[in-house]
This record gives C-alpha cells, structure tokens and sequence, in this order.
C-alpha cells in the first residue's frame, strides 16, 4: 500500500521532467534531464501528433460499430436469460406449492361437464404426487 502512494506521488514529478540542450567544447549538441553546461537551454517537448488516414479511421469506426453490436447481443442474450430464469423460479415455486397443497389436504376433486364435483381416487393422488414429484426433480434442480 505505501508503494503504491509513493508511486502515485512521484508519477506527476516524473511526468514534468524538463529535457536541457547545451553545446559542448566540440561544438556537438547534447540533450539530458540535467543541465550539462551553464549555457543549457531548456526544450519545450511537444506530444507527437500522429494524423490517421481515411482507412484507418474506417477501420477504427467498423471495429467500434462491431464491439458495439456484440454488447447489444450480449445485453439482450443476458435479458432473455435473466427472464428464463424468473420464469423457471416461478414455476417451480407454484410446482412446490401444487405438491404441498396435495400432501396437506385431504381430498381433490374437480367439476365434470354437468358441473358436479368428481372426487380423485387415492390412486390418482398417489399418481399427481408422483407426477409433481418427478416435475420438480426435473425443472427445479
């Protein structure tokens, strides 16, 4: 942790280094971090501009479009998941709560066509709690 403060306040230093020109005797030209002679002369250094064609910029912008569009993808391949996922969470909570309602009760029944209650046999309960029980080891594991 202390390495990284000393770093971080030593990088804007390192970063605003002046660079010295001076001349020496045999009349050659120097350039360094430190005054070399007492007729150096500090040198403004500019950042290289570097301009990019056509193509390039193309190409930058096709790179930029594709990256784009794979995040769209995946943001909706991440949306479609997330919604299949609630939706199978639901499911097997209403699969739980249909075998909770069949062990906790005693008798089922359900209307026939002339609107009279049909009551389930214990071999069709054994059977629709067989049937949830094999539902929620299938979907909900």
């Amino acid at each position: 942790m202390r390495r990284l403060l000393c770093c971080a306040l030593l990088l804007p230093a390192l970063a605003s280094a002046e660079i010295y020109r001076w001349t020496d005797a045999q009349g050659r030209v120097h350039f360094g971090e430190r005054p070399g002679a007492s007729n150096a002369q500090t040198v403004e250094v500019k950042p290289q501009v570097v301009e990019r064609d056509d193509a390039t910029r193309q190409r930058e912008q096709r790179t930029e479009q594709f990256y784009e569009a794979r995040r769209a993808e995946q943001a909706r391949d991440d949306q479609q998941a997330a919604a299949a996922q609630a939706q199978r969470a639901e499911e097997c909570r209403q699969l739980r709560h249909n075998k909770a309602q069949i062990e906790q009760s005693g008798r089922f029944y359900s209307n026939d066509a002339a609107g009279n209650r049909v009551y389930y046999s214990d071999k069709e309960m054994e059977a629709a709690r067989s049937r949830l029980s094999t539902q929620i080891a299938e979907r909900c594991s």
